[in-house]
């Protein structure tokens, strides 16, 4: 309040006390405009609005008016008040002294800043973008009619001999924020369906209707030391994956611990380890609800300026998923062991205790005990272009044949393999002007190696039990835009035969 001080003490001769001392007038008139007129000099300059200028003269001239009051009356003559003279060069200290007074609480207040904002305001930033996409989808003649599909419980397949060309849109509006006690946390609302997990596009073409928005993200971060972190709510992907497994718009609901306790930027090796815990359904009224649990363990090698290596073998059980039949005596008792959302590809059974075709209810035939391996290989020997190779490996180590011939009555081969190579070259994130990158890539998934629910939902339009390639592009337009191209090929492991080839043109912004 010493700033405040100061300005009130110098105001009151902004008011002019109308005392009688008139050889000092002219002196206190002159203090009087000077002052007027360092106020007015602030408020052209911006750092005094026109609001608190005028508020601090009010101010001065109550206290002066106040003061007047005051003093007592009496009819006796005034005693001779003698004000010393005021040298030019102590006024200028006055008035510097005010102007860097003020100057200096206003930034503190932040009152007189050009287009400040609250402080609290600094604690999030943005995080958005947008996408267009113009999607063509071929088809096999040689594909099985969709029927055939339905019929085996792939209740998704609604189209594989119609060619198909469509364009969608993808907006997401994220913040996040840091808070001065090393918490951090994300909310994050973009388009897509809110039953689907990893539809994150709108198509457009709905007679001109409006999109649905949901609630992708909301997380919160606990960083207690430096190498620990934990996190819980509706998250990012906590694992070092790729989307053989998991989608790369997948979000997980649950709870996670992460640890590098040697993860300083000076050390070559860097150890890490992951593990949570993530409800996939609750069951109000069943205790068989459904669960991830997952951990990888893994490391990071950095070799060369840039270069380096990262590893990451993980182990991810899931509770509850395999379905089990009702019964006649109570029909709909077991439906909620059905999957609440799938693609396509895993192997299903008939859980309805009727013979009515029309209320078949579909359930996932094995559980799944995944155990991959995850490794990344980036080789920054001619920065910026990075020559990068990924890939992927996974088994369904929970498949037990002769526990799903008793749960279905059937003999089901297993199918629990898959794998995925991919080579980059290029910058490694497009981020300005003239940056590129050309990838290919191939992958092998078989039907029952990971649930088709969660994975990738463009190659093969989605799910499992496929096989093909991938090649593409990606060219910067600008800073932060980019012009994307990507071409699918695939076809049915094992069954019907099934043959879809995908091309997509993406035009994309990130803010």
């Amino acid at each position: 309040m010493r700033k405040v001080a100061l300005a009130v003490l110098l105001m009151p001769l902004l008011a002019g006390s109308g005392s009688a001392i008139a050889n000092e007038r002219e002196s206190l008139e002159s203090l009087r405009d000077t002052t007027l007129a360092l106020i007015e000099a602030l408020v052209e300059q911006g750092v005094l609005s026109r609001e608190k200028a005028q508020t601090l003269v009010q101010q001065a001239k109550e206290k002066s008016a106040a003061a007047a009051q005051v003093k007592p009356h009496t009819a006796a003559k005034p005693a001779t008040v003698r004000v010393p003279y005021v040298p030019e060069t102590v006024k200028q200290e006055i008035r510097e002294q005010l102007k860097q007074e003020i100057i200096a609480q206003a930034r503190a207040e932040r009152w007189a800043e050009p287009n400040a904002v609250p402080s609290w305001v600094d604690r999030f930033s943005l995080d958005a973008d947008l996408r267009v996409r113009m999607q063509l989808e071929q088809f096999q003649s040689d594909n099985a009619p969709p029927a055939f599909f339905q019929v085996q419980g792939q209740s998704s397949v609604n189209n594989t001999l119609e060619d198909r060309q469509r364009l969608n849109v993808r907006a997401r509006l994220g913040f996040l924020l840091q808070t001065p006690d090393a918490i951090t946390g994300g909310i994050r609302l973009t388009t897509g369906s809110s039953t689907s997990p990893v539809s994150t596009s709108a198509t457009l073409g709905n007679t001109f209707g409006k999109h649905s928005i949901a609630l992708d993200r909301a997380w919160l971060r606990y960083r207690p030391l430096e190498w620990m972190a934990l996190q819980g709510g509706r998250m990012p992907n906590p694992f070092f994956s790729t989307d053989l497994l998991w989608h790369n718009d997948l979000g997980f609901d649950g709870l996670a611990v992460a640890l590098a306790p040697f993860g300083r930027q000076d050390l070559d090796v860097k150890p890490f380890l992951t593990v949570g815990a993530f409800p996939v359904q609750e069951v109000e009224l069943s205790s068989r609800d459904k669960w991830l649990y997952g951990m990888q363990a893994g490391t990071e090698y950095a070799f060369g300026p840039r270069s380096r290596l990262k590893i990451g073998a993980g182990y991810y059980r899931y509770e509850n998923m395999a379905g089990i039949p009702n019964t006649p005596a109570a029909p709909n008792l077991r439906d909620y062991t059905a999957a609440q959302f799938r693609q396509k590809g895993n192997t299903v059974f008939n859980i309805d205790a009727d013979a009515n075709p029309n209320t078949n209810l579909y359930a996932l035939a094995p559980n799944y005990r995944l155990a991959s391996l995850t490794a990344v290989l980036d080789v920054a020997h001619w920065d910026p272009v990075h020559v990068i190779l990924s890939g992927a490996v996974v088994k369904n180590i929970g498949f037990d044949r002769a526990e799903i011939l008793q749960r279905t009555g059937r003999d089901v081969e297993p199918q629990t393999r898959g794998h995925q190579m991919r080579l980059t070259v290029g910058y490694p994130s497009i981020r300005d002007r003239h940056e590129w990158q050309v990838f290919g890539g191939y992958r092998y998934l078989q039907a029952d190696a990971v649930p088709d629910a969660f994975n990738d939902a463009d190659f093969h339009l989605g799910g499992t039990n496929h096989k093909g390639y991938v090649l593409g592009g990606s060219y910067g337009l600008g800073r932060n835009a980019a012009l994307n191209v990507r071409w699918m090929s695939s076809k049915q492991i094992s069954g019907l035969p099934l043959s879809v080839d995908v091309l997509q043109v993406d035009l994309g912004v990130r803010f």
